[in-house]
């Protein structure tokens, strides 16, 4: 599968294929959902989005390995030597990680503009000092650069009937869905981590502070305040899927199958979330494996008439001159 979709995005050089292969393997690995959905797009957009999850998943395991460099400053500096790694590799040098090769390939490839790799590692630096964000105003500046950005990023990969200034907001608003519905889940793994990315007012309105929510870590006992807080979080990220959702009608064709596949599962954690009675911080809900398989098979479904429809895949933009960075 990976030779595949290597050949079908006309990808020719042996180390460029094997920068390709290294991240698939992290996204297979790590974003099983992202995974499953990128299994619907056309193949040969396929190297595109496991270079993008493996460029984010590279830097977020730098700020957030329990087990790699101990101190914030180690763990900065690291973020230093790859933001300069890719900021080579994005103006024609050669990039020292395989994973920042794919992804300077993949941004030359499809017109991707560099600062939204910068306003990225701005938000993962910012990882390393703040632990809380008061207000959704004050949690959505960091996830302009953890999440809304990710969605700008694949835009081009997937490609838009509409113009740009009209998907790329609903396309941010994907990203920013996707990440509160992580924060939701994660709730308990991240306050291991010793943040709490649920704006502190919300929580806040119910009664919850962090130390609330510690006591409710160790001892593993629940309290309706956190119930509350924990559902109204759930309701605000329903919000930024109603957003989202228009903009999936202004992707290509051959790309809605995949976006809606991921848009459904991640909403369905959410649903699996309340399943679990809100436990967010005692246990990571999942959708179950049948009921994944079952939404992709509805996805591959819409592929085979899509196909029918059109059976050329729109191939990738020509390379062109990149935008300075602001």
């Amino acid at each position: 599968m990976t030779r595949r979709e290597l050949d079908a995005a006309r990808l020719t050089d042996p180390a460029l294929r094997a920068a390709y292969a290294r991240c698939r393997r992290l996204n297979a690995r790590h974003g099983k959902t992202y995974f499953l959905a990128t299994r619907l797009l056309p193949a040969s957009r396929r190297p595109a989005v496991h270079a993008l999850y493996g460029f984010a998943r590279l830097a977020d395991d730098i700020v957030d390995d329990l087990d790699g460099p101990a101190t914030p400053g180690e763990r900065a500096r690291r973020l230093q030597d790859l933001s300069l790694d890719l900021r080579t590799a994005m103006t024609g040098g050669p990039g020292h990680h395989p994973v920042v090769t794919a992804v300077a390939h993949t941004a030359h490839q499809y017109r991707i503009p560099h600062r939204h790799f910068d306003d990225f590692l701005t938000s993962m630096r910012s990882d390393l000092t703040v632990t809380d964000y008061a207000t959704l105003d004050d949690l959505r500046g960091y996830m302009h650069g953890s999440a809304a950005v990710i969605g700008l990023q694949m835009l081009p990969v997937l490609g838009h009937t509409a113009p740009r200034s009209e998907a790329a907001p609903h396309a941010a608003a994907l990203g920013e869905a996707f990440q509160l519905t992580n924060f939701l889940r994660d709730v308990g793994e991240d306050l291991d981590r010793d943040r709490v990315y649920l704006p502190a007012d919300l929580l806040a309105s119910e009664g919850v502070d962090r130390d609330l929510l510690r006591w409710s870590r160790r001892t593993g006992r629940d309290d309706p305040r956190i119930l509350r807080a924990l559902r109204s979080a759930a309701a605000l990220t329903r919000r930024f899927y109603a957003t989202a959702e228009p903009g999936l009608a202004m992707l290509e064709p051959v790309s809605r199958p995949c976006v809606r596949t991921a848009f459904i599962l991640y909403g369905e954690i959410l649903d699996a979330v309340a399943r679990d009675g809100y436990a967010s911080l005692h246990r990571r809900s999942t959708v179950p494996l049948r009921r994944r398989a079952a939404v992709a098979a509805v996805g591959l479904a819409k592929i085979a008439a899509t196909r029918l429809r059109a059976p050329a895949a729109a191939a990738p933009l020509p390379p062109a001159v990149e935008e300075p960075s602001r």
